[in-house]
């Protein structure tokens, strides 16, 4: 390989301040994603967003050259493409500007290449993390945020108040899709509420949900069935029909017009597959003449109940045979290493046989681990959610994943593959 020169060091007295001592305060930790696949760049910043990191994409150097005269980023991932002169651009790029930040090189190149580019990187006295070959894990990749400290949890001072996100508009609705385990298809998606704030950058949960009080949990279970009707009906113009679900608490939904909201925002055509609210078992298996009632009231709208954490107080669901749940997704612990664990696999085996007695469709949660998925189709559980065949996205990302899904089974080898793939997989 003949190397390429490195360009004259930076001359700098005193060290730069780190990137983090320059942030200000309550900002979100910021990473800057250069690779030319779009998939690529999508896929990390979605596993960053979800660690509560704003994120900037670049197909190429030129992109990320603009972008450090606006902002500077807390981590720079850099893809080395077959050409490694782009690459090498960029590391010397961000050399010449005194970067403080860590460089994560990645590539599905050999050693040597990547050796080769984070040495030249090093003589930048650039702070080069071991590199990342291709094909990663999320895993990997959210390894690397938390020996980093980007990765962690939001801090009191990042959280926000409920009441306040609502009131300014901050709220937005990602989608998980969910999977047909056995035929390999996208059958629908969940909708997961988030909040993109203008300081701290996209929230999770965690971070606005805690101490909400009870009309704000209200007014965010009707925003919440509005939506999701109303993302329905954009993903069935694309020629996709998918029943979506939303997570709605039982006090709550017992005290939203359902009917009203559900009548204005449902789509209006004959095949529409409906809706499904998710309610934990935890809150609905203590009044089952509510759980009754409830889904009597939904029935002739075309939305059903279905019961989330199922199989954590096993004891009780036995009471829950006669109520028509359409779906009762397993608890995530019963899902983790049930491919593998000896212990685990016969429990997960045994609620997805409950659930299919109650005449329920089987849905695990927290799917991360190929054995895992494998494991449950052996075992007869019907749909799939996790990051290893899907992550929780922005509708614009969901709907233009669903616009590849359609172009590509217009051509004749994917009519021949007998099926759609799941979006984002967790491989990259």
């Amino acid at each position: 390989m003949t190397a390429i020169p490195a360009q004259p060091l930076p001359t700098a007295p005193v060290p730069p301040a780190r990137v983090e001592e320059l942030r200000p305060a309550g900002r979100a930790p910021l990473c800057f994603v250069i690779d030319s696949d779009a998939s690529i760049r999508h896929f990390l910043s979605l596993i960053m967003h979800g660690a509560g990191l704003d994120t900037e994409e670049f197909a190429d150097g030129h992109g990320l050259t603009a972008a450090l005269a606006r902002r500077t980023p807390d981590a720079v991932f850099l893809n080395i493409p077959l050409e490694s002169a782009e690459a090498i651009g960029c590391v010397v790029a961000l050399g010449q500007r005194g970067y403080s930040g860590y460089v994560q090189l990645m590539s599905s190149r050999g050693s040597a290449v990547l050796a080769h580019v984070k040495g030249i990187g090093d003589q930048h006295r650039l702070l080069m993390l071991p590199p990342l070959k291709k094909p990663f894990e999320t895993s990997a990749i959210l390894k690397v945020l938390q020996d980093l400290k980007l990765g962690e949890p939001p801090s009191v001072a990042g959280r926000v108040d409920l009441e306040e996100a609502l009131t300014n508009n901050w709220l937005e609705f990602w989608f998980q899709p969910k999977i047909d385990l056995r035929k390999k298809q996208l059958v629908g998606a969940e909708a997961f509420a988030r909040v993109r704030h203008p300081v701290h950058g996209v929230l999770s949960p965690g971070a606005f949900m805690p101490g909400a009080k009870e009309a704000s949990l209200v007014t965010l279970s009707e925003i919440a069935l509005a939506q999701a009707l109303r993302a329905g009906l954009n993903f069935a113009k694309l020629g996709v029909n998918l029943r979506l679900a939303v997570n709605i608490p039982v006090n709550a939904l017992v005290k939203i017009a359902i009917e009203d909201i559900v009548q204005k925002y449902r789509p209006q055509y004959d095949k529409w597959p409906g809706l499904v609210i998710d309610v934990t078992e935890e809150q609905i298996v203590t009044d089952l003449k509510l759980a009754s009632d409830l889904t009597k009231r939904l029935a002739h709208l075309n939305v059903k109940l279905a019961i989330d954490d199922f199989g954590r107080g096993y004891s009780s669901l036995v009471r829950l045979k006669e109520l028509p749940f359409a779906e009762l997704k397993l608890d995530r612990a019963f899902v983790a290493d049930c491919g593998t664990d000896k212990v685990n696999a016969p429990l997960c085996k045994t609620v997805i046989d409950l659930a299919h007695n109650f005449g329920s469709i089987a849905v695990a949660i927290g799917i991360e681990k190929a054995a895992d998925a494998l494991a449950l189709v052996s075992m007869g559980c019907d749909y799939g959610q996790g990051f290893l065949l899907g992550q929780p996205m922005p509708e614009e990302r969901f709907v233009s994943l669903l616009r590849q899904r359609a172009s590509s089974q217009k051509q004749p080898a994917a009519a021949a593959g007998g099926g759609a793939r799941p979006l984002e997989k967790r491989r990259a």
